[in-house]
């Protein structure tokens, strides 16, 4: 029974360390091959949802109605179809094009996005529309920066951008969301968190304690405010404020310029709101889900999902997914630390 015990610790203890391993040469991988993103092979991937939606309607049919009547609503159906393909040669039907955004902290997914958007760009008027199916609790400000000034792209080209959040737009992710004419959010949706906030620790004292000495040099009287390792001054303090108060600032600004109906001192909180209470402080404009707006669309709307597709390396393929899991990992525990409240 002790031999059992012992084999089994002496287990548990390898299968940490491979799967520590894994994970760390998973995440140079991914480190190193980052920056070859933008020179890998990609392309663009266009899918027809209303021939989805379709397949959907047409086996549903085939199993509930007899025979007879599945066959008279074919009929009927093409009927249709030759009438409104009659009709197209006179008037051309609206296209939307539809695209995701899953946010994470750096907005990595802005480096696909810019390629859709460019992809759309090319062929969209003013008179199509382009959906953005947004899921982001926020993160980096110079990154979520990014993101918005792509969305901004569709906007200056006269494009109606319609923002459909369903799970959580908060922080960066409203930041990004704003930018629509138009935002939808599912009832319990999580929307607003705008606000700005920042944290580190300080090793100091630690240092101190083991007689560790650090010395840090600057050029420039603001050039460090805090530090991780080195003695933080009260001046550094103050000054790190202001800069988080002056982003803040910046956000507040930036969100009231895109949605001036917003009374931006009362929401500008850091607080956040489900979908439905959204709605009564002015952060969207319909409490309604994303499928539910594509199914409205389809019968006279020509839907297009577009994404930009690359080819990644087996070493790729693996560090993503270790990456994907580990942000989960600490996604899930900050959720439990934070009770289940979204941060940006």
């Amino acid at each position: 029974m002790e031999f059992l015990l012992e084999y089994g610790l002496f287990l548990a203890k390898s299968v940490t360390v491979v799967i520590a391993v894994i994970v760390i040469v998973s995440a140079i991988a991914v480190a190193s091959q980052r920056n070859k993103r933008e020179s890998s092979d990609g392309h663009i991937e266009v899918t027809t949802l209303n021939h989805k939606f379709e397949d959907w309607e047409d086996m549903l049919k085939f199993e509930i109605l007899d025979e007879a009547e599945f066959k008279k609503d074919r009929k009927a159906k093409k009927k249709q179809e030759k009438q409104d393909r009659k009709k197209g040669s006179d008037e051309t039907r609206k296209r939307l094009f539809v695209l995701d955004f899953d946010g994470d902290m750096s907005a990595s997914d802005v480096e696909f996005l810019r390629h859709e958007i460019s992809a759309v760009l090319t062929v969209a008027k003013p008179e199509d529309e382009v959906l953005l199916r947004l899921e982001s609790p926020g993160g980096m400000v110079h990154s979520y920066g990014l993101a918005s000034s792509q969305l901004q792209r569709i906007r200056r080209h006269g494009i109606p951008l319609t923002i459909s959040i369903d799970r959580v737009a908060a922080s960066g992710g409203y930041m990004m969301a704003c930018i629509g004419s138009r935002i939808l959010a599912a009832p319990f949706a999580v929307i607003g968190s705008i606000g700005v906030v920042a944290q580190l620790p300080n090793f100091n004292r630690l240092l101190k304690k083991h007689d560790v000495d650090i010395e840090l040099h600057t050029a420039g009287a603001h050039k460090r405010t805090l530090t991780m390792v080195g003695e933080n001054t009260e001046e550094g303090r103050q000054k790190f404020k202001e800069e988080l108060e002056d982003t803040h600032v910046l956000f507040k600004e930036f969100v009231s310029e895109n949605r001036p109906q917003l009374d931006i001192d009362q929401i500008a909180t850091g607080e956040v709101w489900y979908g439905t209470r959204a709605l009564d402080q002015k952060l969207i404009d319909e409490v309604r889900t994303s499928d539910d707006y594509l199914l409205s669309k389809r019968l006279d709307t020509d839907l297009y999902s577009v994404k930009y597709r690359q080819k990644r390396s087996l070493p790729e393929r693996l560090g993503f997914a270790a990456e994907t899991a580990l942000n989960r990992g600490v996604s899930n525990l900050l959720g439990k630390l934070t009770q289940n409240r979204y941060w940006g």
